[in-house]
């Protein structure tokens, strides 16, 4: 497994999974060690599965087994997201930057108006905030329509930052997805620092590499990984599974739209799950379902600060 150890952020403390806005559904209390997690199950087919209750699930804490306290069902909800687009200087390639730009234009088709929320970054060798979170898809449009390719690529440094942000959003279900080639050249951050970071605050990432080197059709990797792993984007891979994100690789409309559509069904139908901790400290976190047909798909650890009840 990937070693992470450093660069953690704390995760937040306990107000977590309140009412979306989507009729009645359970309002997560506050507790000084109350944990939350989001979590999307599939089948063999790789269909969406919304039908489960809390008791299809298990949550194992460093090894130990933990009551689910809180549970919501897999209900349609708003979203929060964040678009990260690489606009360094290797963006402007091989048409690069126009691939990933029509991920964005699939992604938008979508959402919401009036209702998701979203927000546009850049980055090469620094960030820059485009759009702020915001639900006027038509001010998204503008803001990214702009974007330009130069510089070097700080890839890990710019997704910790905004997964970061992430963190501060109202709504319980939300993302970052990344818009790259899959290079990285000039960040102080590894792929690892920046899973724990994401990880700790329970914001999956997706990754979109629309680079020449990607397949020629999307794929989505789900298999373990390793501390070494292998391949020119391996180590995104390992930061989208960490976080309970996913990972894809493809150019061109159809590309574009099995990426787009795969996103955004998972976000809209995750359960919300919540336990108390036994931390403290960086914990390994398992989430586990008692029907072994099916497949889940949650963040893998988390960082416990216990904190004084007020």
């Amino acid at each position: 497994m990937v070693g992470l150890g450093v660069g953690l952020a704390p995760p937040r403390p306990a107000t977590v999974l309140a009412n979306d806005g989507q009729g009645a559904k359970p309002t997560f209390k506050a507790s000084v060690d109350l944990v939350s997690l989001t979590a999307v199950v599939r089948d063999r087919r790789g269909q969406i599965i919304r039908n489960l209750s809390r008791e299809d699930f298990e949550i194992f804490d460093a090894g130990v087994p933990r009551p689910i306290v809180e549970f919501a069902p897999a209900e349609d909800g708003p979203v929060s997201l964040a678009m990260l687009f690489d606009t360094s200087g290797s963006m402007g390639l091989s048409q690069n930057l126009e691939h990933g730009l029509a991920v964005g234009e699939q992604v938008l088709g979508l959402l919401r108006p009036a209702m998701d929320e979203v927000a546009v970054y850049a980055f090469d060798s620094g960030l820059r905030e485009m759009q702020g979170f915001t639900t006027d898809l038509e001010s998204i449009r503008r803001s990214y329509r702009a974007l330009d390719a130069y510089g070097t690529t700080a890839l890990y440094d710019a997704i910790g930052t905004v997964a970061s942000r992430l963190d501060e959003r109202p709504h319980r279900r939300r993302a970052l997805v990344v818009v790259t080639d899959g290079l990285d050249t000039a960040s102080r951050r590894s792929a690892a620092e920046v899973a724990a970071v994401a990880s700790a605050s329970d914001v999956p990432v997706y990754v979109v590499v629309v680079g020449p080197e990607a397949a020629s059709e999307v794929r989505e990797v789900r298999a373990g990984f390793q501390a070494e792993p292998a391949g020119p984007f391996g180590h995104l891979g390992n930061l989208a599974h960490w976080t309970g994100g996913a990972f894809y690789a493809g150019r061109g409309p159809a590309a574009a739209s099995v990426a787009a559509r795969a996103i955004l069904a998972e976000l809209r139908h995750q359960y919300l799950l919540a336990f108390e901790s036994a931390g403290p400290g960086w914990r390994p976190l398992d989430v586990r379902l008692r029907r072994r047909e099916l497949t889940v798909r949650a963040r893998s650890a988390y960082q416990a600060t216990p904190r004084p009840v007020s």
